[in-house]
């Protein structure tokens, strides 16, 4: 497995593109901006995207969205509770493209010989997902180095963001984390110092 990050746009929002290294097949997890940049690395490096995975409908997360499924024809997945139902919602809330598959708890998405494993994580949003890929885990804007997402916008929920900490907490073993902004981390170093994720219950 080859995880490409790409720190794109004027909030720097993390976009990586995991690949399986022997089919070159790959999957690109929120997309947030410069589809040019983005399509540029698939084409150096003559990777097929299968999948856009997005951990949450935040525009910064969604940008470039439609233009990298138009020119890879790749299928969006995405928690139904983030598509946008009014205007009011815009920013906050993704209002995806046709053929969008919405995806839940447990779900498995295969990309070559790799399986995304989809973890519901609500908190900065109503429907925050977390993917699990062999030893690496992309939390979107649930779990940072140090700190955790913000529970003060729209659709946010402090107490949600809680169980989500805890339910990373309590998996098993030890994960490199990949989460939406800022460097990656790992889930033993999290539990040790990260204090949002000790609070949590």
């Amino acid at each position: 497995m080859l995880i490409k990050s790409l720190t794109l746009g004027h909030i720097q929002t993390n976009c990586y593109i995991v690949t399986d290294e022997n089919t070159l097949e790959c999957a690109i997890i929120d997309p947030g901006a410069e589809s040019n940049t983005i399509m540029d690395y698939l084409e150096e490096n003559k990777l097929k995207c299968r999948y856009i995975l997005l951990t949450h409908g935040h525009f910064d997360h969604t940008g470039a969205v439609e233009e990298v499924m138009r020119q890879t024809g790749a299928t969006v997945c995405m928690h139904k509770k983030d598509v946008r139902r009014t205007i009011a919602e815009l920013g906050f809330r993704y209002n995806p493209p046709k053929g969008t598959v919405f995806i839940k708890e447990g779900d498995k998405i295969n990309v070559g010989s790799l399986v995304f494993e989809v973890i519901e994580t609500p908190g900065h949003s109503e429907g925050g997902l977390t993917f699990r890929c062999e030893d690496a885990l992309f939390t979107g804007d649930t779990l940072f180095r140090d700190s955790c997402g913000r529970t003060d916008l729209p659709g946010c929920n402090g107490a949600d963001m809680m169980k989500s900490l805890k339910k990373l907490r309590d998996l098993p073993g030890d994960y490199e984390v990949y989460p939406g902004h800022m460097e990656a981390t790992s889930l033993e170093r999290e539990r040790r110092y990260n204090c949002f994720m000790q609070q949590a219950e």
